[in-house]
Parts: structure tokens; C-alpha cells; sequence
């Protein structure tokens, strides 16, 4: 059965889908992950309360807001954790697991962001791709669908990584901070975030920050990454950010080197690693920034280039960090310039960099 909505909130994990707020939906619901689905918001919270939307902007849910998302899972240290359920119905009850608009059943919820809204399921929202035919089909996030057996050529691209310890280590405010100073210093910037729950929040914040074009794993129709998507996305990415030609590629592998959502495989993957040419390691506390750059050392045969995050708040952690670990650190907050110059000088992009250095 079909029949037409109005709808209140277009989360941004729908955003390739150009959806209007008058949709088709239908009551023959595919649960899969990246499914589009409209729900009804049964239930008000007073934190962790906004969602992201297809124009970036943040707003408040309220109980009775109709929204569109995607059926997804999260596994998330510090948020919530959920999968995807076996079969969905209209009238279900399911949760928005993110604030990019994925939804599925709440396995675990972090007590400072309290439950998550419940949402009761209206259905799957239809695109109509055949050109005067009433014939709709389900949406599905993503711009293309991705190829697992994707190559990777960077053509020679200096490539940028950044990883963390755990989600909120400060991975994209280093990543805005290198871009900034990258791009102050005249220098041509793309960036992508290769891993993570679908939210287009990092990528936006590095677009504001001077880089020139971003890329999401969920343009390729992946809402959470995995360690079986992971290096594919990866790949995928890099080589088409190459293409255009950029002075130097920065990304970010959200969440953590030992997490869910597949940073261990990408690391691990040889053509990958052998494409880095520096990557930056983001920690929240001195023990996170020992245990992060020994892995990095150990398991995946990589010198990190710095070390930034809360773990270089103070110049105490900072010397902790040069001295205990012979990695150069520095703060994303108040030495940006100095972390931006640092990778310059590791990406050999000095020559190219020099003669448009911008004052302090």
C-alpha cells in the first residue's frame, strides 16, 4: 500500500536521496541497512536532542516530528549501540541511534545521553526512478553503490590520516587545524572520513576550514562502516579525492584504532599503508597516547608523525609524549599552526607551501 506524508525533518544520512518533505511511503519495508525510512518521534528528551539535516544545520526533535532516516547499526563507546532488526512493520517501535538520523533497536545506551527517542516505524520512503511510471522503489542512501573490489591510485598524492584512541580523542579539530594551516600557506586540500556512524558534522567542519572538496563513506551507501567495508571505502575515496588533482589529501578513521567500525583493517591493509605518507595519532590522556603510538608501531609497522588531542592539553603531556615516546606533539587548540607546519614538513610539501606561507 502507498500513500503520501508530510514530513517535519530530513536527517543528513538521507542527503543523496534529494528528498522533498511530501514523500511516497509504502508499507513493504526491506530492513536493510541503508534502507530511507520515515518514523514518527514518540518521545521528548532535554539532552542529546537535535538532529543533523540534509542542509548540515543541527535542530531539536520533539515528540510528533516525523522524521527520515536510515535502518542502520552503531556500535558506539560512547553512545549508543544497536543493531538492526530482523524484520520491520509499520507501527514498530525502533530508536534514532545517531544525530545523523540512523535508526534500529537500542542494544546498550550511554548513561550521559539517557535513552534514546523511541520512533514508531510509518514506512519506506519510495523514489520513483523510472521516468513517467508510477512504479516506486525503496530509498537507499548513497550517491553509487560501492565496489568492493575497488583499486586504489593516489597518482602520487601526498595522503593524510588521521586516527584515534577512541571516538572524541580530537581527531577532526586536528584535522581542521592541518587543513587551515595547509590552506593558509596555499595549499589545495581534499579530505573524506573513511569510518564511522553516518554524519556529515566532521566533514562539513574540514569544508569551513579551507578544504576544497569532501567526500563520506556514506555517499557510497554505507551508513556504518565495518572491517569487511572499511578498506574498499577507503580506497574508493583516496583514489577519486586523487583525481582532482589536490595538493595533499587529509582523512579521518572515526572512532577508534581498536573499535567497530574497521580502522584495524584498513591499517592493516598493505596498499592502504603503503599510500599513507603520514598519520597523525589523536589520544585523550598520556597511558592512550603510549598504547596508541606502540600500535601503530607494533601491529601495523607505522611511525606516527604526531600526536595531537586532549592528551597534549598542557605542555606536561606534551613532554611526556617527545620524551617517553620520540614523537613530536602538539595541540590542535593552541598550536595549530605548528601541528599544520609539522605536517607539511612530513608530506614534503615545504617547496610547494613556501612561497605562499601566510603570517601568524
Amino acid at each position: 500500500m502507498m500513500r503520501t506524508i508530510i514530513v517535519d525533518k530530513l536527517a543528513s544520512v538521507t542527503q543523496a536521496c534529494g528528498l522533498s518533505h511530501e514523500l511516497r511511503i509504502s508499507t513493504d519495508i526491506p530492513c536493510e541497512e541503508g534502507v530511507v525510512v520515515a518514523v514518527e518521534v514518540l518521545t521528548n528528551k532535554s539532552t542529546y536532542n537535535t538532529l543533523e539535516l540534509t542542509s548540515g544545520r543541527m535542530a531539536k526533535v520533539s515528540r510528533g516530528d516525523v522524521v527520515v532516516g536510515a535502518l542502520g547499526h552503531r556500535r558506539a563507546l560512547f553512545g549508543y549501540s544497536g543493531h538492526l532488526p530482523p524484520s520491520l512493520q509499520p507501527g514498530d517501535v525502533i530508536q534514532m541511534l545517531n544525530i545523523g538520523g540512523v535508526l534500529g533497536i537500542c542494544d546498550s545506551a550511554n548513561p550521559e545521553r539517557g535513552r534514546p527517542f523511541d520512533c514508531r516505524v510509518l514506512g519506506v520512503v519510495l523514489r520513483f526512478p523510472f521516468l513517467g511510471e508510477r512504479i516506486g522503489v525503496p530509498a537507499r542512501v548513497g550517491m553509487r553503490k560501492l565496489d568492493p573490489e575497488a583499486a586504489l591510485d593516489t597518482r602520487g598524492v601526498p595522503v593524510i590520516a588521521l586516527a584515534g584512541t577512541c571516538m572524541e580523542a580530537g581527531k577532526t579539530a586536528a584535522a581542521c587545524a592541518i587543513v587551515a594551516r595547509m590552506r593558509h600557506r596555499g595549499l589545495t586540500v581534499d579530505v573524506f572520513k573513511a569510518t564511522g556512524v553516518s554524519l556529515r558534522r566532521d566533514i562539513l567542519a574540514m569544508e569551513d576550514s579551507g578544504a576544497r572538496r569532501s567526500m563520506i563513506f556514506t555517499d557510497l551507501g554505507i551508513v556504518t562502516t565495518t572491517a569487511a567495508s572499511g578498506p574498499a571505502l577507503t580506497r574508493t575515496m583516496m583514489t577519486e579525492m586523487a583525481a582532482g588533482k589536490p595538493d595533499v589529501i587529509v582523512f579521518e578513521l572515526g572512532d577508534g584504532i581498536l573499535g567497530a567500525y574497521g580502522v584495524e583493517s584498513i591499517l592493516a591493509a598493505e596498499d592502504i599503508r603503503k599510500s599513507l605518507t603520514a598519520v597523525v595519532l589523536s589520544a585523550n590522556d598520556p597511558v592512550a597516547a603510549w598504547g596508541g603510538v606502540k600500535l601503530l608501531r607494533e601491529r601495523f609497522g607505522i611511525e606516527p608523525a604526531a600526536v595531537t588531542g586532549p592528551a597534549t592539553d598542557n605542555a606536561v603531556g606534551v613532554d611526556i609524549i617527545r620524551e617517553q615516546m620520540g614523537v613530536p606533539a602538539f595541540n590542535a587548540m593552541t598550536a595549530g599552526a605548528d601541528l599544520g607546519d609539522c605536517l607539511i614538513a612530513a608530506t614534503g610539501l615545504d617547496a610547494a607551501a613556501r612561497g605562499a606561507e601566510a603570517p601568524e
